[in-house]
């Protein structure tokens, strides 16, 4: 009965559930979920009397003698006075994409587009799952666990619980069903963050540079490449870049090129900001003087495929970008976004502050240095 893989239960079956350290009885009769809380904490003695309590519901439901009117009877005695309240969950008068839908129209106000992407994110699917119900907690939950990878249906259920926190709390439901279930999904961890942040030293950055404009194949790509590393912008905005964003002092990052699922599209908005000014230095204004063509008219871009359009990064990831790195000798094949680290970890070794580059490629001081700033180089240890 004490599973923490939160396996589906038979309807009459009562279930013990660790919430916040504390072991309830989670059982479902005539169409309502109960949460009993024992009083207990999770300890193995604990479960022992709380499985007890589980089977006494499991009986009395199966002869007909549960009383919702008295499930005090279902506490452990010395953990009455302590116990938190009981709360039923009753039968929702709207599904769970409507609760969702009034729970982003109330929480949209001022959030970044890539906030607002995430809320059409969720709802998608909370359309494709066959359960609609508050109360179909377990049943979600599971088919989450089973159509989608883990790393989405944690964060899913994670927003399901957020979403009836604030219904809670509007007096929409009354308890948050899916309190807790994000943490129950194993989500295996494909490396440290050491080894996904791994920037690149100043001299492979240039050698990537000139691989690239000496490439039969790729040099197209080459300014790019040099773009990314000059300005540590997010391969979508430089994608997306338009010579209309381009003046004699500034770039202007204000939509991004992105697939949604369904296919790319340009979006207006960045990822956690409306837009953002990147001041053109000398090295980036030599760039720019080179590339922008006799007679381009302000829609055109400014990296554009070898056609004339959007550039597939997918496909310059897989052939472009893997090819280069393979012919260079003693440098680790890193993905490019390693570009926009190198950008950060470089600036911040010359004793740019982090609230500067925040601003310069649109992330907080704190994400500056915890995760995007890495040292690039290996220094000595002085002795002292």
């Amino acid at each position: 009965m004490y599973s923490r893989n939160r396996k589906k239960s038979k309807a009459g079956s009562a279930q013990i559930r660790s919430s916040n350290g504390r072991l309830q009885l989670v059982f479902t009769f005539e169409g309502k979920r109960y949460f009993v809380s024992t009083g207990l904490s999770d300890m193995p003695y604990n479960r022992k009397q709380a499985q007890d309590k589980a089977l006494e519901v499991e009986r009395d439901i199966a002869y007909g003698e549960f009383d919702p009117e008295n499930l005090d009877k279902y506490k452990i005695r010395a953990a009455v006075a302590m116990a938190d309240p009981i709360t039923t969950i009753p039968i929702s008068t709207t599904d769970l994409p409507g609760l969702w839908k009034r729970y982003t129209k109330a929480k949209s106000s001022g959030k970044s587009p890539a906030t607002v992407r995430m809320y059409g994110w969720v709802a998608n699917h909370l359309e494709r799952c066959p359960y609609k119900l508050p109360s179909q907690n377990q049943a979600i939950f599971d088919w989450l666990s089973a159509n989608v990878p883990a790393n989405s249906a944690r964060r899913v259920l994670m927003h399901l619980s957020a979403c009836c926190k604030w219904a809670k709390k509007s007096g929409l439901l009354d308890a948050n069903p899916f309190e807790g279930s994000a943490s129950e999904v194993k989500v295996k961890k494909t490396g440290t963050e050491d080894d996904e942040i791994n920037p690149f030293t100043r001299e492979e950055r240039d050698r990537i540079i000139e691989s690239f404009k000496c490439n039969r194949y790729y040099k197209h790509y080459a300014p790019l490449v040099e773009f990314l590393f000059f300005t540590g912008c997010r391969p979508s905005e430089a994608i997306a870049l338009q010579w209309k964003h381009v003046n004699h002092t500034a770039i202007t990052f204000e939509q991004v090129f992105i697939y949604t699922g369904k296919g790319f599209v340009l979006k207006d908005g960045l990822k956690t900001q409306q837009s953002r000014r990147f001041p053109i230095n000398t090295q980036l204004e030599r760039l720019l003087n080179e590339i922008k063509a006799d007679g381009c008219n302000a829609n055109s871009l400014v990296f554009p495929s070898p056609d004339g359009k959007f550039i597939d990064w997918h496909n310059f990831n897989n052939r472009a970008w893997k090819a280069v790195l393979k012919s260079l000798s003693n440098v680790e094949y890193r993905n490019p976004y390693q570009t926009r680290h190198t950008f950060c970890s470089l600036y911040r070794e010359a004793n740019i502050s982090s609230i500067q580059l925040a601003k310069w490629v649109g992330n907080s001081a704190q994400m500056i240095d915890r995760v995007y700033a890495k040292p690039v180089d290996l220094i000595a240890v002085p002795e002292l």
